[in-house]
């Protein structure tokens, strides 16, 4: 049998043997790398203690100072892109890094006109495209489009530099966030109400910019794909995701190929049994649904990830209220630790690592190995 320490490269492990008590045998404790432990907390597999992890954008404006990597320019540099977004794993220390800080890649690269926003402001569509979904029409060339070649250029080079010492996240918008950019908020929205009819007719057609654009980030070499999807509780019923969205839903995950993780914003506690029920391996949850009712809701059914407060805790709270946020989370089971969605780009650098120190003190306290 070979020894673990020569296995530890190929299986991303590390062993820690500890000094035995007089009388008793030694015992072994697994210490993961980055990427097994997040790809195991997805999977809901046992691990070494909690990912922590963001699907969506965990990109600052204290970041950018420190790698040299700026908005707006970032949107359409692959190699900016990476340098940027791999201060999730040098500079906060989390355990996956995801590359795709906007919104609106998949839009631009289809022909919607983009304001690519600023050093402290996010990215936006400044108008829709069509007026129709017989309108729909995806370029042959989508994939080689400047947008959507650089974040598969940003997730070869991360691949690349760090190898399978920590994850990789891809991410791409879902049918229903596409409508809103090519078609309008307020149209779209009116017609979930009126014409559903026109409203599968969009899902269909757009869900093929999804698969392809997803497909391609694994084949790139991310080890799981986000799908935001903004079928908000804010804004739609639960019962409409699962008329609607889920179908569509469940199809992609089962073509696209690789784990996947949904994001959607807002109080979705109505609808987290049809999420489950759609297949996702992971949900990424907001902080308007309390962590144990989340947890209670889907059971083992999927893997939760999320769901510290932005704006009030990481951007204006203090590290001790995210610690105690992060804490909530851990104790109601949640999985993978992080942000509710993509964090404000002022937030301080202080608050994200506090969540780290949270779920690495936890572990400590519980003395390593979880279920």
């Amino acid at each position: 049998m070979r020894n673990p320490r020569d296995l530890s490269a190929s299986v991303g492990l590390r062993y820690r043997i500890k000094r035995p008590a007089k009388g008793c045998r030694a015992t072994m404790s697994i210490v993961m790398s980055s990427r097994r432990r997040f790809l195991a907390s997805l999977l809901r597999g046992p691990v070494d203690r909690p990912a922590v992890a963001s699907p969506t954008s965990v990109a600052t404006v204290e970041q950018m100072e420190q790698t040299g990597a700026f908005f707006p320019d970032v949107h359409r540099d692959g190699a900016a892109m990476a340098r940027l977004a791999a201060a999730a794993v040098d500079t906060l220390g989390y355990d996956a890094i995801m590359p795709v800080f906007s919104v609106v890649q998949e839009a631009a690269a289809l022909g919607c006109p983009v304001d690519w926003g600023s050093v402290d402001t996010m990215p936006t569509v400044r108008a829709p495209l069509w007026t129709g979904p017989d309108q729909v029409q995806i370029p042959a060339a989508f994939l080689e489009g400047p947008p959507i070649r650089t974040v598969l250029d940003a997730i070869r080079v991360l691949r690349a530099t760090y190898g399978h010492r920590v994850a990789i996240i891809g991410k791409v918008m879902g049918p229903w966030t596409l409508a809103y950019h090519v078609y309008g908020l307020q149209e779209f929205l009116t017609d979930t109400l009126l014409a559903p009819k026109r409203v599968r007719e969009f899902l269909e057609a757009l869900s093929a910019v999804t698969l392809a654009f997803g497909r391609a980030q694994l084949a790139a070499g991310a080890d799981a794909l986000c799908l935001a999807d903004h079928a908000t509780g804010d804004l739609v019923r639960g019962t409409m995701y699962r008329d609607l969205l889920q179908p569509i839903h469940r199809r992609l995950v089962r073509d696209v190929g690789g784990p996947t993780v949904l994001h959607i914003c807002g109080n979705t506690l109505d609808r987290l049994g049809y999420i489950a029920d759609a297949g996702f391996d992971a949900f990424h949850f907001d902080s308007k649904v309390d962590a144990f009712d989340a947890v209670n809701a889907v059971g083992d059914r999927l893997a939760l990830v999320g769901n510290v407060n932005n704006p009030e805790t990481l951007l204006r709270g203090t590290p001790e209220e995210v610690a105690a946020q992060a804490r909530r989370a851990i104790n109601a089971g949640v999985r993978i630790i992080g942000p509710e969605c993509a964090v404000p780009l002022r937030t301080p650098l202080e608050n994200l690592i506090a969540i780290r120190h949270a779920v690495e003190e936890a572990a400590r306290r519980k003395g390593g190995h979880r279920e």
